[in-house]
């Protein structure tokens, strides 16, 4: 097991999380533990990191270099967030940071199956022990449900081209290894420049997003957050797509909103209260520097949010 410790934004979001040396932290995304250790060195012997995951690996890997009683690791998906401070008998928290997406581990790990570079077997499970795996998606849903998910969640204009590729081939004997997948994929985008990367990154993304239920999960864990977090406490979001960078955004707005009601009321009857406020109206990029030493941080967006 190696993991990068590297985290993308690291700077930038440990200091949007604005860290009191006392207070209580969640990092919702645990990984390679990158942001865990950057905010346990800057907290005092009452502080504490609550870090969660739902891979074993990652899991394991924060057993292994995180020797701290302040830090606490927790197994369970980041949406279930107020369910784990329920747990640790912890009512308010003084920041979550979340890094959304796969980590650079499960992409490196080719028996992971996250990789179209790699030959290995379809999987791209977060969580190993449960759930479908990409062989179910690509083998078992239908040609316009693998069209739908690879042109919502990946945004290829090619998905009918690729979902009936997939669909012929597999009748001809099962898909089962990310190679063969992603030739599928390559021979039915029409041959042209590839711009923006590998023909198959686009619907390998859509494919790992419909795996593990990562949309849908966001904006509930987020809230989730907002309903736990202290006055005057932060709430930073690392996202690497549009989609995902969205919910983040319109999430943010809706807790900040102070009325749901149509505009054409006359008078406000929801009577919602914001519970947050939001910090970066724009989302913060990475530097020049870390462009230039990590591409995976390229697409990185990182937006905040402050309780109140």
């Amino acid at each position: 097991m190696e993991f990068k410790h590297y985290s993308v934004l690291a700077k930038e979001s440990i200091e949007a999380l604005d860290i009191k040396a006392d207070g209580v932290y969640v990092d919702c995304t645990l990984g390679g533990a990158g942001h865990t250790r950057l905010i346990l060195s800057r907290l005092g012997e009452k502080g504490r990191v609550i870090g969660i995951d739902r891979d074993n690996d990652a899991l394991a890997n924060a057993a292994e270099i995180i020797k701290d009683p302040r830090f606490t690791a927790v197994k369970s998906n980041y949406e279930d967030v107020a369910t784990v401070l329920d747990g640790l008998s912890i009512e308010k928290a003084d920041g979550f940071i979340f890094d959304l997406g796969v980590s650079s581990y499960q992409l490196d790990t080719p028996e992971r199956g996250f990789s179209y570079i790699n030959d290995a077997p379809l999987d791209m499970r977060m969580d190993t022990s449960s759930g479908i795996t990409a062989y179910d998606v690509v083998n078992t849903y239908s040609e316009s449900a693998l069209a739908k998910i690879i042109f919502e969640y990946g945004e290829d204009k090619f998905s009918r081209r690729i979902a009936s590729r997939i669909v012929r081939e597999r009748e001809e004997s099962p898909i089962t290894t990310t190679g063969r997948l992603a030739e599928i994929i390559s021979l039915a985008v029409p041959k042209q420049p590839k711009v923006g990367g590998h023909p198959a990154k686009r619907a390998f993304q859509a494919i790992r997003i419909e795996v593990n239920g990562e949309l849908s999960s966001v904006g509930k864990a987020i809230e989730s957050a907002a309903g736990r977090l202290k006055v005057g406490g932060r709430i930073a979001v690392i996202s690497f797509h549009s989609l995902e960078d969205r919910i983040v955004k319109n999430t943010f707005a809706t807790l900040a909103s102070p009325c749901t009601c149509p505009k054409d009321f006359p008078i406000c009857v929801c009577n919602k209260v914001p519970t947050v406020k939001i910090v970066t109206r724009h989302p913060i990029l990475p530097s020049e520097e870390e462009l230039s030493e990590n591409s995976r941080s390229h697409s990185a967006k990182l937006r905040v949010a402050e309780g109140i």
